[in-house]
């Protein structure tokens, strides 16, 4: 009896060794998409009166939680079952993010006058739109960003799988249940500092002492720049993310990315940083380019479809 149990010990001593370095392995893989999630969720839960930021990130935080609770079962029966189809699901979830901020991105660039004064009218609009209807609008851009998350949890999740291949099932779903507790705390908590940052700066300029109130007036300077760069840095994060994950599921541009990162390190100087760059910058002109054609195709259906509907 006692030699059964001091077995059953050394099982879970070694289960739970093994747990904590593919952990650690899981969460370096996935840093940069970590990153990614950060900015594109700082972005999205923009806009709210102050007092609705804080409830609005909760909102998101909690979808992004109930996201992993339906994703990780989901996956580990994928590699139980069908591990071929990792990849093309993947696939579609990434050309949904550069569909997104290919959307993003040529609206900008191609918007008319008349657009602007649209928008100039909307904000006026919702100025004056009824708690009820903020509170509609609210619950539209929260599911956005939940479904933003999903993409990006689904990214974790498989790159995570990748660094465990071969190993127990049990090990595996105890590492994703870990990086993905580990990563909804630490994305949101790092989210709610971020889009309080500027009542901090006001709680602080209006401090007693000089020193106080140098820093939140510099708080208050920089939080609408830091927005706009976690806008930036969010559309980057959609054509990074969702091209990596079309060229991973292509050979040939992963190949084509490999062979220009190799002949970046064969040159003097700047071959190191050139070979560093040039992954994130191909990534990023490939989903570009991708959202673009999407983006194209979904024009022309809406196109044609309206004019079906005034025809009939």
């Amino acid at each position: 009896m006692a030699a059964s149990l001091l077995t059953l010990l050394d099982d879970i001593t070694l289960l739970a060794d093994d747990i904590a370095v593919m952990s650690k392995v899981a969460a370096k893989k996935t840093a940069g998409v970590l990153g990614d999630d950060i900015a594109l969720n700082a972005n999205q839960v923009t806009g709210f009166s102050p007092s609705r930021e804080l409830p609005v990130v909760w909102s998101v935080a909690k979808g992004s939680a109930l996201n992993k609770v339906i994703l990780v079962p989901i996956a580990l029966m994928l590699v139980a079952f069908a591990p071929w189809s990792l990849t093309p699901l993947l696939m579609v979830g990434g050309a949904f993010l550069c569909f997104e901020g290919a959307e993003k991105v040529l609206h900008k660039l191609l918007h008319s006058k008349e657009e602007d004064r649209q928008h100039h009218t909307e904000l006026v609009s919702h100025l004056q739109m009824s708690p009820e209807q903020l509170l509609a609008a609210e619950k539209d851009k929260v599911k956005g960003a939940i479904r933003t998350d999903f993409i990006l949890s689904a990214e974790i999740v498989a790159i995570s799988l990748g660094t465990m291949q071969g190993a127990p099932l049990m090990t595996q779903a105890a590492v994703l249940v870990a990086i993905s507790i580990l990563f909804t705390i630490g994305v949101y908590l790092v989210v709610a500092g971020v889009v309080k940052l500027d009542d901090l700066g006001l709680y602080l300029s209006s401090g007693a002492t000089s020193a106080r109130q140098a820093i939140g007036r510099f708080l208050l300077w920089m939080t609408p720049y830091l927005m706009k760069g976690l806008s930036i840095l969010g559309t980057a994060a959609m054509f990074l993310v969702g091209g990596g994950i079309i060229v991973h599921g292509f050979p040939v541009l992963h190949h084509f990315v490999e062979n220009a990162e190799h002949k970046a390190h064969e040159l003097p100087t700047v071959g190191n940083i050139l070979a560093a760059g040039a992954p994130v910058l191909f990534n990023i002109l490939i989903g570009f380019a991708v959202g673009a054609v999407i983006v194209g195709l979904v024009h022309l259906y809406r196109k044609s479809f309206r004019k079906g509907m005034v025809a009939h």
